[in-house]
């Protein structure tokens, strides 16, 4: 099989998949009826080549467009409004969310309050969604990877930092889709060893947690253990040879699976991460990916029946808890990923507040496990201090 074919796929929003494919951008946005996008992109990613070649690719094709980078690693509400302010400055007719998870996150949220005046908490995931038919439509939206791992192209969510409550919430609105996904390996190949791990162990991460979600969908499942195939062949691979193109897009590939995965739901990886990433403004993948061993020795007795086929999936000849456990931990070590939360300064005195935040997580509700204040106090005190 070779992951350097150009694909167009359907599922679950339009898909072009390749090497080179962002030379078509233009003529995607003039297919979803854009003519004048904004650009939107995380701060770390406004001097990268990516976006010089972005701009000069709509130019040629004819089209204006603006940028707006200010965007966080954890994007905040206020950098949404800012955002929201520039779009209608300049009269824009859609939005081009491009970068890691931030800038999607950033852009995909800019979208949803960019042609109304919708309070942007209204649209938080465990609220009842808010009624568009008095509204103009969601600007059309394009959306662009530039790590494998997020798995934020095909849907409208996004994690925005509530400055106020200094927490993390999801956002988003069933109407708005994106009009196009973009998968484009030559773009990830420039992205740093580190950054390449701590965003492909995201992947991994939601695989898992949706896998083992406790209910009946096997769409879901199916990606999800696809997805950890993957992740399990290619991230050593990408890591190692930063300038391999088959890995890169064999991780674009497992990370968009996972990202879908995660429709059935994540678990208390994500629930803590969330809060951890509001109040230190830690990077999100390297956050779950710290905290990945301590939530799967909690969950052990009510994922029994997943992990036989999680360890097939990942080529383990023995299929127990233990040996998909030392796997995980192993590739842990391999990627460099650090032991403990408070290697990535999160201090030792937060787990009891972090604990009370993240059973106010949505990911929280769909854990395997039910989760009292103690027991993910426990978690997290693991996590600061013994690590894996």
């Amino acid at each position: 099989m070779s992951y350097l074919d150009p694909q167009d796929w359907s599922f679950p929003v339009p898909i072009a998949y390749g090497p080179g494919r962002l030379k078509e951008i233009s003529d995607f946005c003039k297919a979803s009826g854009m003519w004048n996008p904004l650009i939107v992109t995380d701060r770390n990613s406004a001097g990268l080549p990516f976006l010089t070649d972005l701009k000069l690719y709509l130019e040629e094709g004819g089209l204006s467009s603006t940028l707006y980078s200010n965007i966080s690693p954890n994007p905040r509400d206020d950098e949404i409004a800012a955002g929201k302010t520039q779009y209608l400055a300049n009269g824009h007719d859609g939005i081009i969310a491009i970068g890691g998870g931030s800038g999607m996150d950033g852009g995909k949220a800019i979208a949803l309050v960019a042609n109304n005046d919708i309070d942007l908490w209204a649209f938080e995931f465990e609220q009842t969604p808010p009624d568009m038919t008095r509204h103009p439509a969601f600007p059309k939206l394009i959306t662009i990877p530039t790590t494998a791992g997020t798995g934020a192209e095909t849907e409208s969510t996004a994690m925005i930092t509530d400055t106020v409550r200094k927490m993390k919430w999801c956002v988003w609105h069933a109407e708005l889709k994106p009009a196009f996904a973009i998968l484009d390996p030559e773009i990830t190949v420039g992205l740093p060893p580190h950054l390449t791990a701590w965003t492909g162990v995201d992947a991994l991460v939601h695989a898992i947690e949706a896998y083992c979600v406790p209910r009946f969908d096997p769409l879901c499942d199916g990606l999800a253990l696809e997805g950890m195939r993957l992740v399990a062949r290619w991230l050593p691979v990408a890591v190692r040879e930063p300038e391999n193109l088959e890995a890169r897009g064999a991780m674009l590939a497992g990370s968009c699976l996972a990202g879908v995965s995660f429709l059935k739901g994540l678990g208390l990886v994500h629930a803590i991460s969330h809060m951890v990433g509001a109040e230190y403004d830690t990077q999100h993948g390297l956050t779950n990916a710290v905290l990945l061993p301590a939530v799967l020795r909690f969950n052990a007795p009510e994922i029994a029946d997943k992990v036989t086929p999680m360890a097939q999936a990942v080529g383990l000849a023995d299929t127990s808890f233990e040996a998909f456990y030392d796997w995980v931990c192993a590739l842990l070590d391999e990627v460099a990923i650090p032991q403990t939360l408070s290697e990535i300064n999160v201090p030792n005195d937060c787990a009891t507040r972090i604990a009370k935040k993240a059973l106010k997580d949505s990911a929280a509700a769909t854990n395997p496990r039910t989760l009292s204040v103690s027991e993910v106090e426990t978690v997290i005190n693991q996590a600061l201090n013994d690590g894996r």
